[in-house]
């Protein structure tokens, strides 16, 4: 606390912005080293390299905007991709409405979104030095992005325009603090998921919450979105009133790079049956498979499961989609290193990815046990087959432009 409040000051601003990109263990120690040699007090120097670590690692999420953010490691942590929230400040501008109440703020980094598609934002934080942070990045949108230190709860009660204002919410799922957090139960989460659910029962509301949220805690009436980016599952959001979509009830969003695609369905949607290994051997993105939609997408791809257990999909079909990695399948072995090395060899196969599902293998120390030369390269599958375990030996098939 006492480190963010000596940062928050002209003094420690301008020492911030003058001391650069600090990426590495190395480059702390030599910016603590060369600001105390300065003469710059242990309090100032902890603050300012450590924010600008926080800042480095930061451009993961915000890209260039977070050279002249403010953070807090649990804040970073927690904030949502800048990209993924342009997506849902793009959602609520569609709705019609032309504003955003931020309930739980955090950083800022929703808000920034919100404040960037040209939405009223308010945003708020429970935490006094969260808050003041948040001010800092909102500044400069002006009077079109204010920032309150308050509960949500005081928050919703004192607003007026909700006729025209959606309501976003970041439930805490961590213990308060800066920095060393840990994760809480859904029970614990702040401010609680009854209260946020009622909220959204009465008003146009986005509810962020972890991927593998309890589906059978989530309003039934409510739109569910799963969202992935580049590969990771980074958030489930509960969407409710103008902002939930007519007959959505699931839905797999799925971001690589600056294109999105989007799978949605009314309900669950039903497997296809297990049929037998074909030429192609498909991944669901993790989205589909917490939206449980991978059977719509087997049906894309005329394709059936691998096995009832194991969200793999197989097809005879030479296509693939943006909701899956496809494979073409070389061969199928025993899943023991001695098969697995002699078929390596045969190939001239050199350099190999590993994949895993429903098999207790550790890939790296697999890859220890193989034999790897030449200057081709393949993927291995390590699957369970029925009550088999089995290596598929395959090759990528590039993603659909």
């Amino acid at each position: 606390m006492s480190e963010l409040r000596a940062l928050l000051t002209p003094a420690g601003l301008e020492l911030l912005d003058a001391v650069g990109p600090i990426e590495s263990t190395a480059d702390v120690a030599r910016g603590v080293s060369r600001l105390r040699a300065a003469g710059h007090s242990p309090e100032l120097v902890s603050a300012v390299v450590g924010q600008a670590h926080l800042r480095s690692k930061a451009v993961a999420k915000f890209g260039p905007f977070a050279t002249r953010m403010l953070f807090t490691r649990a804040g970073l942590e927690q904030a949502t991709r800048l990209g993924v929230a342009a997506r849902h400040a793009q959602r609520i501008r569609h709705a019609g409405l032309t504003g955003v109440a931020d309930l739980g703020c955090g950083i800022g980094g929703d808000s920034l979104a919100f404040a960037g598609a040209g939405l009223d934002v308010l945003a708020v934080d429970a935490d006094e030095v969260t808050a003041a942070i948040a001010a800092y990045n909102l500044a400069p949108f002006g009077e079109s992005a204010a920032v309150r230190h308050g509960t949500a709860e005081d928050a919703f009660a004192a607003l007026e325009d909700t006729g025209t204002r959606a309501i976003w919410m970041d439930p805490a799922r961590r213990t308060s603090g800066h920095s060393e957090t840990k994760r809480v139960t859904a029970d614990d989460y702040s401010p609680s998921l009854d209260w946020a659910f009622d909220v959204a029962a009465r008003t146009p509301t986005g509810i962020k919450l972890g991927p593998a949220h309890d589906r059978d805690a989530l309003p039934a009436d409510a739109e569910a979105q799963w969202v992935s980016a580049d590969g990771s599952v980074v958030e489930l959001v509960v969407w409710s009133g103008a902002l939930a979509r007519e007959g959505v009830r699931r839905a797999a969003l799925v971001i690589r790079d600056d294109r999105s695609h989007e799978l949605t369905a009314p309900a669950d949607a039903v497997d296809e049956p297990v049929r037998e290994l074909g030429a192609f051997l498909h991944e669901p993105d993790g989205a589909v498979i917490r939206a449980r939609l991978i059977g719509d997408v087997a049906r894309s791809l005329d394709a059936g499961m691998l096995d009832e257990h194991i969200a793999y999909l197989t097809s005879d079909a030479a296509l693939t989609s943006p909701f899956v990695q496809s494979f073409r399948v070389r061969e199928t072995l025993p899943a023991n290193p001695k098969a697995i090395s002699a078929a390596l060899k045969a190939n001239g196969i050199g350099r190999l990815e590993i994949k895993k599902r429903g098999v207790d293998v550790d890939p790296a120390a697999f890859r220890r046990k193989l034999v790897l030369r030449g200057d081709q390269e393949a993927t291995l599958i390590l699957a369970r087959i029925g009550d088999q375990r089995r290596a598929i030996l395959a090759d990528r098939v590039p993603a659909p432009s």
